[in-house]
């Protein structure tokens, strides 16, 4: 296994040889190939056009090929949406002509060798010490997380970062559609969906896997990101004793979280009354975090909201308890500022296995104790 990644490696690097500079560049977060003489990365969180070129159609095509061959993918003028992945661990999507104007579109979206832990957060001022206890209560009291983001927001590292908060002696499923996450614990079952063949055969989904996790006896399910039919199997599986679980889903607010969360179960195609799904999601899903990604680069929590019953008028009812406020003067001026708790309680303090975990409290004591200010 070993000679064989080393061999895509070699191989890769040939055939990405105009590009390899940007592969090798710690500040260079993504390489986006819009053609073989127009590529652009971003560097540092700034887009830019760079100077690097590919000899021709041809060229760029073949490392497309190449890149697709380490997961066992190819070429498909059925199939001209493609995801791959570096053996790095870098994600990879490609779009081919007729769908695009060149021959191929590429986009690869750096695996981060770095991995950042709940102190870096701090130290780059991504959250607080306070919200990082929040946090970690969160997660060994098991309930059900939702990161929530744009693109390129920063929600698989954070939810590599909340994941770090799970005990050792859990047994942990992860499923992605490309496999990105790193989990620092022993005991990590990871699957990868997978795509049809040239015929339409063969296909695994994500929705296919939950399924299939829920009988491999998980103390938590992390889905990579949910996209699908597949949100409503999550929903339901948080709501009969699945809890604990994770995933990431793409909303520039909380509130569309848990909108776009109820569009998605929708495409499940089971019939059920909106007023009972809209009651299943507010009762499956307990946190959501906010990440967002400022013009400048930077990358921050600018929300975590915990999500109550349903109000009387059957609409998402959020109790925001922190939020990202911004400094005064020209610092906030500039969208600096630091993520803050609001001052409001929050509605776990009365539970068990919240007071059962007191001594944990941390920084974040004054949310769940009656008594504090």
């Amino acid at each position: 296994m070993a000679e064989r990644l080393n061999i895509f490696e070699a191989t890769v690097e040939h055939f990405l040889a105009p590009v390899l500079p940007f592969l090798r560049d710690p500040a260079v977060s993504e390489i986006m190939i819009n053609s073989p003489r127009e590529i652009y990365v971003e560097r540092n969180g700034q887009l830019v056009r760079t100077d690097a070129r590919f000899e021709d159609d041809e060229a760029m095509l073949a490392a497309v090929n190449n890149v697709l061959q380490f997961t066992g993918k190819r070429m498909d003028v059925e199939h001209p949406l493609i995801d791959s992945r570096l053996p790095d661990g870098s994600r990879v999507h490609v779009v081919l002509s007729p769908l695009c104007k060149s021959a191929a579109v590429m986009s690869i979206r750096k695996f981060s060798k770095v991995m950042f832990d709940a102190e870096h957060l701090i130290e780059v001022g991504s959250w607080t010490g306070q919200a990082r206890d929040y946090m970690r209560l969160c997660v060994l009291a098991e309930k059900n997380l939702l990161v929530a983001g744009g693109t390129s927001s920063g929600k698989t590292s954070l939810l590599n970062v909340l994941s770090g908060f799970i005990p050792l002696n859990q047994r942990i499923v992860v499923i992605e559609d490309s496999s990105e996450l790193e989990l620092q614990q022993n005991h990590v079952i990871s699957l990868e969906a997978r795509a049809a063949d040239r015929w339409g055969r063969g296909e695994v989904s994500i929705r296919d896997l939950f399924r299939s996790s829920l009988r491999l006896r998980p103390d938590r399910v992390i889905i990579g990101e949910v996209r699908g039919g597949e949100a409503l199997e999550m929903i339901q599986a948080m709501t009969s004793g699945h809890a604990g679980s994770m995933s990431t889903l793409h909303a520039n607010v909380a509130i569309d979280a848990l909108n776009r969360l109820e569009t998605l179960a929708m495409m499940s195609k089971v019939e059920l009354p909106l007023h009972a799904l809209r009651t299943q999601i507010a009762s499956a899903i307990d946190v959501i975090v906010q990440v967002t990604r400022f013009n400048d680069g930077r990358r921050s929590l600018t929300q975590i909201s915990e999500v109550e019953p349903l109000g009387e008028d059957g609409h998402y009812r959020l109790r925001e308890v922190f939020r990202y406020q911004l400094a005064q003067g020209a610092a906030g001026r500039e969208g600096k500022g630091t993520l803050a708790w609001t001052g409001e309680k929050s509605s776990f303090a009365g539970e068990p296995k919240i007071r059962l975990l007191r001594e944990q409290w941390g920084l974040c004591g004054p949310l769940f104790d009656e008594d504090a200010g």
